[in-house]
């Protein structure tokens, strides 16, 4: 299976806990193909949300492509489609009715050709772990530097 990753929501894992992810299809159209191929993307701010048994994005940004003819409006934030099998759809919608969990976009990425998104379950942070987190990152950080130069010598 060939993975080309497009983009990654890095802040989503800053300010959430990512409990569980899953993976969907997107609904997109001819020329957001194009400029997904292109790297144009990104998941900083975009969400999922269920509406009437059916799932969709909110807040992707998919950048306008620049070699397309203009004969259609393009709209980089629009509401896309999900695609996911409905018994994946009723147990999101019965995780998601818990408080303080949403759905939040963290990757997306052509899988053997087709565009997907990889949605996380999220219960989001509070400031204080934010900060342990960045300290834990640090820690790492260091310790790996220190291995680093030690087997340097």
């Amino acid at each position: 299976m060939s993975i080309k990753v497009i983009c990654q929501n890095k802040k989503a894992f800053h300010d959430y806990h990512i409990i569980d992810t899953i993976e969907a299809g997107i609904v997109l159209e001819g020329n957001e193909v194009k400029s997904l191929r292109e790297g144009k993307a990104n998941l900083r701010d975009a969400y999922a949300r269920i509406i009437r048994d059916e799932i969709f994005l909110f807040n992707a940004h998919i950048s306008p492509y620049t070699r397309a003819d203009s004969f259609k409006e393009a709209q980089p934030l629009r509401t896309r489609k999900l695609l996911l099998h409905k018994k994946e759809i009723q147990k999101l919608i019965g995780k998601t009715r818990e408080k303080g969990i949403t759905l939040v976009g963290t990757k997306m990425y052509f899988k053997q050709g087709r565009a997907k998104v990889e949605l996380g379950l999220a219960k989001g942070k509070r400031l204080y772990d934010k900060r342990e987190t960045l300290k834990k990152k640090d820690l790492d950080r260091d310790m790996e530097r220190a291995v680093r130069e030690r087997s340097k010598e």
